[in-house]
């Protein structure tokens, strides 16, 4: 069984590594489930949703690399959004709710957060805990499932939807890149503190700055 474990293991890893239109996870830990029946579903589960977030946490540390190959603008700009979230008093909060509630599949979050620079911890947590719940759902039910499993691939693969939706994450990826994010988060702030009565916040770049030397 250990075999099995570690080709399950390597699949989902490198699955999870792919930037886009990769297949479901999940239905390819329900093929597993079939194909690999001696391996306990806890097990299954387990290990394909450590061996997603590994897949998901290498994803992001190279678009974190990826993101020293851009212009020095957008680079500074991604900066700024990635200590904005860092040091806002949710912090750790900030960071979990504007990646895992964006509208881009978990690739494309990752590959954001990357770019951002924020810390992964709190995704990699979420993430992890989210495809236990996921996982146990979609393999506790394989057996439902099984008579469909080739529909259930193209339907995660190359259905129009499928489709869409990648092509639609890409493109925001690309709108994440290119925003103006100290601006945008200035607006932002300068339209909070109206709403509160409150005077106009420094630009964001300056709160930022890392005290001069004396």
């Amino acid at each position: 069984m250990i075999v099995e474990v570690v080709i399950v293991a390597a699949v989902v890893f490198g699955i999870n590594l792919l930037p886009a239109f990769g297949p479901p996870t999940w239905a390819v830990l329900v093929y597993f489930r079939f194909r690999y029946g001696d391996i306990p579903v806890a097990v299954l589960v387990i290990v394909g949703a450590g061996a997603a977030t590994a897949g998901r946490f290498v994803l992001a540390r190279a678009f974190r690399r990826f993101g020293r190959e851009l212009p020095a603008k957008r680079t500074e700009s991604l900066e700024v959004l990635g200590r904005a979230l860092a040091q806002s008093k949710g912090g750790l909060v900030s960071t979990f709710l504007f990646f895992v509630f964006a509208p881009v599949p978990s690739a494309q979050m990752f590959e954001a957060a990357g770019l951002a620079k924020v810390r992964l911890g709190p995704l990699l947590a979420a993430f992890f805990i989210g495809r236990l719940v996921s996982y146990s759902l979609y393999v506790g039910a394989a057996s439902a499932a099984r008579s469909g499993l080739e529909k259930l691939f193209q339907e995660g693969l190359t259905s129009p939807q499928a489709i869409a939706t990648q092509l639609i994450s890409i493109a925001l990826l690309v709108v994440f890149v290119k925003v103006d994010w100290p601006s945008t988060i200035d607006r932002l702030r300068a339209w909070w503190a109206a709403r509160r009565g409150r005077p106009k916040p420094p630009p964001i770049r300056d709160s930022l700055m890392p005290n001069p030397p004396s």
